[in-house]
């Protein structure tokens, strides 16, 4: 994986008021800590910040390059471990880059991407991703940059599991190897209700049922009426 360069600057100012001053003026204010070193506040251009690490998925190698040529943060190597994102505006407010040692290995969080149709979903199934990234141990200089996952065997009821996913060599997968990362269900049918013997149309002639209600008015009216009899007696 190459490194991403990105610009930083030491910042002296702490406090609420400080930190408002920055963002406003287009600064991501940010802390820059690690195992050996003390926790640094630093400065970084909040254009570049979202140019270059905003759209990063997982866990991706970054190099630190001080302007002013400060040895203490000039050319480090980090991870960019959290990133507050402001839910309305989107705007960056704070981030925190964690330094790594290039030959010590260590925990990474990297993407899946998952490819192919899987068998089960050509007959109507349902593909269900259970995990969107796996932790994986290796060098800084070997995360992935994401992990592919081919779905195509998977038909209905089938699953794929952390320890059938295939990685680089040096990559390692962290936790349970049994962990589901996706599965093909069933399709989900909607149940319909047999019609009832009640709603079925009424045979012409029969009575009315105990308790049914008479037949409307204007039905009763629009029956024929039976012809009145005729006077007896013969005609003189």
């Amino acid at each position: 994986m190459d490194a991403v360069e990105i610009t930083i600057e030491r910042r002296a100012d702490t406090g609420k008021e400080s930190v408002g001053r920055l963002r406003r003026r287009g600064i991501v204010p940010a802390v820059f800590y690690g195992p050996k070193r003390s926790t640094v506040i630093i400065n970084v251009d909040a254009a570049e910040f979202e140019k270059k690490l905003l759209h990063l998925e997982g866990s991706h190698l970054i190099r630190l390059i001080h302007g002013g040529g400060d040895v203490e943060l000039h050319d480090k190597m980090a991870l960019l471990r959290e990133k507050q994102i402001h839910p309305v505006t989107g705007l960056v407010l704070h981030a925190d880059f964690y330094e790594v040692d290039l030959t010590e290995r260590l925990v990474a969080s990297v993407p899946l991407h998952f490819i192919g149709k899987a068998a089960g979903v050509v007959v109507g199934g349902i593909l269900q991703p259970i995990l969107r990234e796996v932790d994986v141990e290796c060098l800084p200089t070997e995360i992935p940059e994401f992990i592919e996952v081919d779905v195509s065997p998977l038909g209905i009821h089938e699953a794929l599991h952390v320890s059938a996913l295939t990685l680089p060599a040096g990559v390692t997968p962290v936790g349970d190897p049994t962990r589901t990362v996706v599965t093909v269900v069933p399709p989900t049918v909607e149940e319909t209700k047999p019609v009832e013997a009640a709603e079925a149309a009424p045979v012409e002639g029969a009575a009315p049922a105990e308790g049914a209600a008479a037949p409307p008015a204007a039905e009763a009216a629009a029956a024929p009426k039976a012809a009145p009899p005729k006077k007896g007696g013969a005609e003189g």
